[in-house]
């Protein structure tokens, strides 16, 4: 099968650079976004979780039937977990009570649970493998669950933690940093490191959209929710137009 064959059936993107700006912006709309939905326009996270989880399943459906790789499709997907992720997550959180703590270990275990299964049922949650509808199936579960811990955890550093959203920031930039030297001076996992990058983007990105809309008294700057949400927006759509855009080549 020669190479232009692979990349056609190849469902996800290419990892390079571009892929974790445009992931970082989109995590950072998703908080943005899912807090101008439930607190903005007055909800609350229970029917804001409930629209957006219609947004992601049907963005997962027209993912998974579409023929190869579509990067604004793709991405819109991804935009669709992240703000199912922030409402869900505030609205166990906070709704349920569980609290930061709980709900982060709750989401945890899921995700834990999520990639042993995909593990034991593919062999692989290598990312370049997701070819599949039931790889897919896999995949966009991982993720959804990886985005909502991704809020919590963000809410618990910022919040319980006293670090407020400058120092969760850094925190999760020193995390995300400490990948990237994993990944170009050491031979973990490629694997394991894609996947405990794409997980720390997601608090960084909740601090970061929590730090542009919370208000003044708490550390933020008092944004317009939606405002904030759609420069954000315009910002991912000029980074898909203007940063190649190929998908991963298969993996084998």
């Amino acid at each position: 099968m020669n190479n232009a064959i692979e990349h056609a059936v190849t469902k996800v993107p290419e990892v390079t650079l571009a892929f974790w700006v445009i992931k970082i912006l989109a995590t950072t709309l998703g908080e943005t976004g899912g807090d101008a939905v439930s607190m903005s326009m007055h909800l609350g996270y229970l029917l804001g979780t409930a629209i957006f989880a219609v947004v992601f399943l049907l963005a997962v459906v027209v993912q998974i039937k579409a023929n190869g790789f579509h990067p604004l499709l793709y991405w819109t997907t991804i935009i669709a977990t992240t703000t199912v992720g922030t409402t869900l997550a505030d609205f166990a959180d906070r709704s349920l009570g569980i609290g930061y703590a709980g709900g982060s270990l709750l989401l945890l275990a899921l995700l834990m649970a999520s990639l042993s299964i995909w593990y034991r049922s593919l062999g692989t949650v290598a990312v370049d493998t997701v070819s599949s509808p039931r790889a897919e199936m896999f995949y966009w579960v991982t993720i959804m669950f990886s985005q909502t811990l991704g809020t919590a955890l963000g809410d618990w550093t910022a919040g319980t933690a006293g670090l407020g959203y400058r120092g969760g920031a850094l925190v999760f930039s020193a995390l995300l940093a400490l990948v990237a030297i994993g990944y170009f001076r050491t031979a973990i996992s490629r694997t394991l490191l894609f996947w405990a990058a794409f997980i720390l983007t997601r608090p960084l990105g909740a601090v970061v959209g929590d730090f542009l809309d919370k208000p003044l008294n708490e550390g933020g700057l008092a944004l317009n929710r939606i405002y904030a949400s759609i420069v954000l927006i315009t910002l991912i759509l000029t980074c898909i137009l203007l940063f190649p855009k190929r998908a991963a080549e298969r993996g084998h």
